[in-house]
């Protein structure tokens, strides 16, 4: 069964005095299945915390394995293949790129290992339409709503089937209709793929309607 372990983990900046301790020691075990989510209010490192986890940023200390492998110990070319393969991200800004259809930007994840085959074009293509946007697959995120546009964000999210889903804000940006209808949609895929999902929000409705809340207090994760 996959899982997360994280052990001590910690995150400290530089400042021109003492350094900045962002995370002071996060202890945390997600196994396949789970959904979790984060809260807490703006710049107490919930997205610095969900970068680590991503591998996006590197920790100042601790540890973390995703299916048994610390992911810190790669070089730079392994590190961004294990992320490409086992990491899904959804960003509150969706980051689509204006020029590319729905069907182009769900497959920007399979394109940096070159010419997706026929299983990744099917794979995106059915991944479309269980986010409800097949009759949208070659429009450009500029003919999208907002709420669509995070859709095709869930969707390429899934390309490559990850353990590890992560998701930043996926509602901020959302009115409350447009919100509710991602956070069903995201638990709708996570039930399909049985991945572990990791919610960073600052809705305590979407924090609700996972297994797990934590908030993150003072650089540690605490019960809300």
């Amino acid at each position: 069964m996959s899982k997360l372990e994280i052990s001590g983990l910690t995150r400290d900046f530089p400042t021109r005095g003492e350094p900045l301790q962002v995370l002071k020691g996060i202890d945390l075990q997600v196994s396949a299945g789970e959904t979790l989510a984060v809260t807490g209010p703006s710049g107490c490192g919930k997205s610095t915390l969900l970068h680590i986890l991503g591998t996006l940023d590197t920790p100042s200390g601790g540890s973390m394995q995703l299916d048994g492998i610390d992911p810190f110990t790669l070089d730079d070319q392994s590190l961004a293949h294990f992320r490409n393969q086992n990491i899904g991200f959804i960003f509150q800004d969706h980051h689509l790129l204006p020029q590319l259809s729905v069907l182009e930007n769900v497959l920007i994840p399979a394109i940096a290992n070159g010419r997706p085959d026929q299983d990744c074009l099917q794979r995106a293509r059915q991944l479309i339409e269980r986010v409800g946007l097949a009759d949208r697959i070659e429009h450009r995120p500029a003919e999208l709503s907002g709420g669509e546009r995070e859709r095709v964000a869930v969707a390429r999210s899934l390309i490559h089937q990850p353990t590890l889903l992560l998701a930043d804000e996926p509602t901020g940006n959302l009115d409350q209709t447009n919100a509710r209808q991602v956070g069903n949609l995201l638990l709708e895929m996570h039930e399909q793929e049985a991945m572990m999902l990791v919610v960073v929000t600052h809705s305590l409705e979407l924090a609700g309607m996972l297994d797990r809340q934590y908030q993150l207090d003072d650089g540690k994760l605490v019960d809300p």
